[in-house]
Parts: structure tokens; sequence; C-alpha cells
């Protein structure tokens, strides 16, 4: 047996033993805080730097200069902010209390605005605002209320399309509105379930719209803004297929567009509209283009694949066919493509393990790739961050009778620490989501500084493995993925230089359920848990998700209004196992989250400490589906830095991560 010397003794190592500390930070009055000891000062000494690194996202190009707005943060919230040159200062523009999601520049120079979308509290009823640069002035476009969003400009720079749930607060249609004019907006087509525009044909007569089943099955539709006749360009079949981005091409004779139709990936293909036939671009390349754009002049193609959870960008010459040469980037995750008005320039954004996420541009003509941002890392040496080990392991069952191997990402103590390191098993919400190798930010803190290593898996599910893989988990199948992360504790037991007696797993969102749901299954192999922001009971997260969601998620777990899904869903759901589980337990949640309502925390948190379980339980009253504010993120973390259970040699030490459900 392996010396069970705990995370609390090798965080107290570390630090000092600040934890002696009589100061202490204070939670604030928006927090609610149950069973968390005082948060010493001295512990925060350290944190500090980890909290303070920086990333930068790509919003959009100045339509009349070579200049990008970005999204980063420099206080509590992101906002938007512009750099007029690449390493340039950044410049702020919003200064919302709330974060910003997104934005773009008004296409017409001369209207001088931002097109911008916020929410409050986390509640995710989004909505769209216009802001005027030259004198910082906020008009709300829309009703204040409803979830908009989708939005899309048309080739003219004079109208924005965009979706919202305010007719039904359930379906999302499809809006045209100016503006420069809100009272001008029309209500061009009603839908049931969730549509939304892709984009607008080159004489913007048509809009071509996206209607979304579920991440397997979806149609194309073509709207015709004239007289509102819709035609489907993807009729259903006897086979589900999947469409994802999809935009006309320069004669707007055609679409290029991402399917996984007669594919096992998803592909790139141009389709003929008035031949209604497919030429399929990427069938050479085994796994799923990720994302794609298009020059203004139509003579270049730029794509994203997603191979085995690592990107790869591709340029490619349509007018020839041939393949030009693409930037040399570290081993990461790649998003973010779009080109620069009338240029053959496009921008991406590129992170990796050691790499925050910065924006990018490439000139196709030049080869010249232009760095544009430079994110901080609090003051730390990013070479010293754990890289990204793409591993794979053995599951229980078998494809083409040997056993199924399941991808992972694993991040290694750096030398200073001595194996068998204690184990943090992190695992994505989605659950179509994705374990990739892209920047851990905070999460640093745990290998560099305590010497914990991170497995993040991708069980049967996740995205990036095919169609057929993505499906392995629907319905009646659902607790197989549990049966991977079991898997993944033989595998763990197996390496020397892993510690199979301090083992923490560790979830957001459908990964909060993965994490109880591992508790309850492998209560006896496990140290602790945490629940962020999770789902304890599928029937009631299922009758409590926003009406929007409702359908969309039935589709993957099931639907709760037939009795016997009911009956599965019910018996396989944590809350009615967790008299199973024993070890200490951290719930985290936002009291907004339109996605698992705070209930599914509160009843968990209940019914574990009715059995006299110890649960540390932490709310934000001013948060969502995740923590977004710096400050709760800062306090989550160091909750989750202190946990242990009073003087017994037991401790949890994770960090947030934030994921979709």
């Amino acid at each position: 047996m392996r010396a069970r010397t705990s995370i609390a003794l090798l965080l107290g190592a570390v630090l000092g033993l600040a934890l002696a500390s009589p100061a202490q930070v204070k939670p604030g009055d928006n927090l609610i805080v149950e069973g968390i000891p005082p948060i010493p000062d001295e512990l925060v000494a350290r944190l500090t730097q980890y909290q303070n690194i920086r990333t930068a996202g790509f919003a959009d190009w100045h339509p009349s200069q070579r200049a990008v707005l970005i999204s980063t943060r420099f206080g509590e919230t992101s906002q938007l902010h512009l750099v007029e040159s690449p390493g340039g200062a950044r410049r702020q523009l919003t200064f919302l209390r709330e974060r910003t999601l997104g934005g773009d520049f008004c296409p017409q120079a001369e209207h001088n605005c931002l097109i911008l979308r916020s929410d409050v509290g986390g509640a995710e009823n989004y909505q769209i605002y216009r802001l005027d640069l030259a004198d910082g002035r906020l008009h709300l476009l829309t009703d204040g209320k409803s979830r908009n969003g989708g939005w899309l400009w048309n080739r003219a720079g004079t109208r924005l399309a965009y979706t919202s749930t305010k007719r039904t607060d359930r379906h999302f249609d499809i809006y045209l509105t100016d503006p420069q004019n809100p009272a001008d907006e029309k209500l061009v087509l009603e839908v049931q379930g969730a549509w939304g525009p892709l984009d607008f044909s080159p004489d913007d007569n048509l809009l071509l719209l996206d209607q979304y089943i579920s991440i397997n099955q979806s149609y194309l539709h073509l709207l015709n803004l004239a007289d509102g006749s819709v035609e489907t360009l993807t009729p259903k079949t006897g086979t589900k297929v999947s469409y994802r981005d999809a935009k006309f091409s320069q004669d707007g004779k055609g679409i290029y567009l991402s399917t996984d139709k007669d594919s096992e990936f998803i592909r790139l293909a141009y389709y003929d509209l008035a031949a209604k036939t497919y030429t399929y671009l990427t069938s050479d390349i085994p796994w799923d283009v990720q994302s794609f754009d298009l020059s203004d002049d139509g003579r270049y193609l730029v794509f994203i694949t997603n191979q085995d959870g690592i990107s790869k960008l591709h340029v490619r010459d349509l007018s020839s066919g041939e393949s030009l040469p693409a930037p040399d980037l570290p081993s990461g995750v790649i998003s973010g493509l779009k080109f620069r008005p009338g240029a053959n320039e496009f921008s991406f954004v590129a992170t990796s393990a050691r790499t925050p996420t910065d924006v990018f541009s490439y000139n196709i003509a030049a080869t010249e790739l232009t760095r544009w941002t430079r994110s901080e890392t609090g003051g730390l040496n990013p070479e010293t961050f754990a890289e990204a080990e793409l591993i794979h392991f053995p599951t229980f069952d078998e494809v083409n009778g040997k056993p199924r191997q399941l991808a992972a990402f694993l991040y290694r103590p750096g030398p200073k620490f001595q194996p068998p390191y204690p184990v943090l098993i992190n695992i994505h919400g989605g659950p179509e989501g994705q374990a990739r190798p892209s920047f851990r930010g905070r999460s640093n803190y745990y290998t560099s500084e305590l010497g914990i290593a991170v497995i993040r898996p991708n069980v049967r599910g996740s995205a990036g493995y095919g169609k057929s893989f993505l499906q392995l988990d629907n319905g009646f199948q659902r607790e197989d993925t549990v049966r991977d992360i079991g898997a993944l504790l033989d595998w763990v037991e197996k390496q020397p230089y892993l510690d199979q007696d301090r083992i923490a797993v560790y979830g957001g969102s459908y990964g909060g359920y993965m994490s109880l749901a591992t508790m309850v299954h492998y209560n006896d192999r496990l140290r602790c848990g945490i629940d962020y922001v999770g789902i304890s009971n599928f029937v009631t997260f299922l009758e409590n998700t926003k009406t929007y969601r409702r359908d969309l998620r039935r589709v993957e777990y099931g639907d709760e209004r037939d009795p016997k899904m009911r009956q599965h869903l019910i018996a396989i759901s944590p809350l009615t196992n967790a008299h199973k589980i024993t070890k200490p337990l951290f719930i985290a949640q936002g009291l907004n989250d339109p996605r698992v309502p705070a209930g599914e925390s509160a009843q968990m948190r209940d019914k574990v400490r009715a059995q006299d379980g110890p649960v540390w339980y932490l709310v934000a009253k001013d948060e969502g589906h995740g923590f977004a504010k710096k400050s709760n993120r800062d306090f989550l973390q160091y909750a989750l830095s202190r946990w242990n259970r009073g003087k017994q040699t037991r401790s949890c030490l994770v960090s947030k991560i934030t994921t979709d459900n």
C-alpha cells in the first residue's frame, strides 16, 4: 500500500504551513458560504499570480483599418478592447458591470459603433446593444427580458438578423432590424425550436438558416426575405445528419458547408444550389472540420481540423484546389477564423498548455504570421507550466475485437516533485464537450505548486471522435460514461508515478453529474469530489431547466415524460444514490443558473448532509452557469485550496474550469 500522504499536508508544506495564520480573507456579501473555514491571507499570496493570468479572444476586424476588436479582462469581467496595431495597447471600449459576450463593429464605418451582447448575473437572458463610440452611449436594441443572440450583419451592413425568444420564451424566432433605427425591427420568421442565421446571399435577398435539433441532427433552410417563403435545403431522411457552418459562395450559386452527411466525421463540402449535389473537399482527413471561413474575393478557404483534440490549420486556394502553407503553431487549440474585409489576411486565436489564448493573423500571399496580443501570465514563467501529454487508455467494451481506446490529456507536476503524484481527474461538461490541450490558466497552480497530476479524459459521448462515438452515452447508455472513468481508475493504478490512494474527481456542468456519479460508483477508490454547477437528478433538471433548452436536452438524456425513461433517469441519478457517497464533497453553484438550476446543488447538499456526509457549499448570488466575475472565481479557488476535513488527513484540491451543458 502506498503512503497515504494527504494533499492537505502537501499543501501545508508548499505554503509554509500558512493555514495556521490568524489573518483571513472575507467572502463577499454576494456569496453563500457553508462549511468552509476561514481563508488565511497567506494562502492568497502565491495564488494571486495565478489568478491574474489573462487571455484575449478575437471579436472582429475594424471595417476600414487594420485593427482588431478583442475581449479581455482588466477588472472584474471581460470587456471589449481595440488593438490598433500588432502588439499595441489594448484600449478598453466597454465598461459594463457585467461581462460582454462578443462584439462586432458596425460595417459602415461612418456609423462608428459596435454591436455587443451582455446579460445580468449570469442568467443568460442576453440583450443586444449598440455602443456609439463617438460619445460612449449604450443603446438597448432588444426587449430587456428575453434571450437574444446569434446576430449576423447583411452584406450591405445595413440590417442585423438575430434570434429572440420574446414571442414565446421558448422558440428562437428570426428578426431583422436596423441598429440605427431599432423601431424598424421586423419578425421575419416564426419557428418551433432552435433556429439561427448563418449567412446572407451576396444580393441580401436570401437568409441561410440552421435548424438545430441536436448535435447529431440539424437542417439548413433558405428564407426569401422578399416573400417570406422558406426552402428546405436538407430534407429529412431516415438517417440523422448534422450540418455546422455554412456560407454562400461569392457568386451565390452554391454554399460551402461542414457536415457529417455520409461520413463518420464532419467534412467540408460545396453544395450546388441548382444541381442539389455535394462535392466533398476534405474526405482525405479522417477527423472533424471544426470551423472555416472564405475570403471576400472567393479565392481562399481556411479551415481548422480537430485531430485527437489537437487543432490543425489549413489554407486552400479554391481556384486551383491547391493546399497552401499554413503557419507553424504549438500543439494546442485554434479558433476564431475570420478574414479581414477585402483582404487575404485572416484572424485566429491560438492557445496551448504553455501559452495563454492570444490573437493572431496570417497573410496568405506574404505567408506572414502576425501576433496581435501577448497576454500576461501574472509574472510567472509559462515555460514552467505542465505540457499536455496525449494518452490513451482501454475501457470496458471492444471495437473490432479489441478494447476500445479512450483519449485523455495528462499534465504532470514539475521536476521539484517526486512521484507518486496525487491525481485530479477533471471531467469536461457538455456532455458533447471535449478535453483539449488549451491553456489551463489558474489551474497550473496545482501542477506547478502542489505537485498534483491532472488527467482530463474524453469519455464516450465526447465530441471530436466521430458521430457514432458521440451517441454512445445517449438515453439508457448514460452510465457507460461512468464506467469509462472506472477504466481510467484502473489505468491510474497501473502507473507507478501516480498515487492510486490519492485520487480526486472534479467536474463542471454535465461534468458535475459525472463527478457525483463517479463518487457513487467508485466511492472507495476516491479521496473526495467536487460538483460544480452539476446535475444531481435528471428528472428535476429536465423539468426545471429553461424552457428553450428542455427539448434539446431531452434528445441527449432521454424524455422524462416517458414512464420507462423517467424510472431509469431517477434510478441513475446521484441524488437517488447519495447514501453511497461517504467521502468529502465540495459543491459550488451560481444562483441564477438557467441551465442547471441552483436547486440541483441544494438538494444534493441536503441529501448528503442528512446522512452526516461532509459537504462544503458555495453559492454566488450574482452568477449563473459558472463564475464569470473575478472576485467570485478567486474565492472559489481559495476555498478549494483550503479544503480539508478539519484535522483529519483528507483534502481535495482543484480549480474551476468553464464548461457547457
